[in-house]
């Protein structure tokens, strides 16, 4: 599953382009946006599988924000930081708050491709295990009307029996009668 829809947010256009380029040759979907406000206003109308966003940007909207702007309005969507080696500290704590990984500039894009298939992978094995247990709610919920109704037919047919007894156990009738009486019982079953 290599068509990941990615958000790429950076300030930078040539990174931004190098990023767009690279994603798109390895066959994912991509956007770009070129700030936190631009890519906040992508989330509200799209869903992205991975935001992969630098970490420090001009203005109030900062790699940290697009994090907690993702996972507010997309919590299934993993965030990706790109930090300089000097706040890698920064990017970390970020992991704290929820991104699935970073990267440090300047960006390895074997390194880049790399982490897109786990995320690729990753986001296999939770669909897999979703459909499971939707399977297996189904089979449950299968299995426990068949229980009930199999409980209905033992309690119907333990009723039957119970009444067939009382007739078969009745002296006033002859032994003939009683056996007439049981079989057109059980017949009417």
């Amino acid at each position: 599953m290599k068509n990941l829809s990615i958000l790429v947010v950076d300030d930078d256009p040539v990174i931004r382009r190098l990023l767009e380029e690279r994603l798109k040759n390895a066959e994912y979907r991509v956007m770009v946006a070129e700030d936190g406000y631009q890519a906040e206003a992508f989330l509200k109308q799209e869903h992205f599988d991975v935001v992969l966003t630098d970490l420090v940007m001009p203005g109030d909207i900062g790699g940290i924000e697009v994090l907690e702007i993702t996972k507010e309005i997309q919590p299934d969507t993993e965030v990706v930081l790109i930090t300089a080696h000097s706040s890698v500290d920064t990017a970390v704590a970020a992991m704290k708050k929820g991104a699935a990984d970073y990267l440090e500039k300047p960006i390895n894009f074997d390194e880049l491709l790399l982490r897109m298939e786990k995320i690729t992978n990753l986001k296999n094995i939770l669909r897999n295990a979703q459909d499971l247990g939707q399977a297996m709610t189904v089979t449950e919920t299968e299995a426990a009307s068949t229980i009930q109704d199999l409980e209905m037919r033992v309690t119907k047919i333990q009723a039957v029996l119970d009444q067939v007894e009382t007739i078969l156990q009745n002296d006033y009738d002859s032994e003939d009668v009683r056996i007439q009486k049981a079989l057109g019982t059980l017949a009417e079953q």
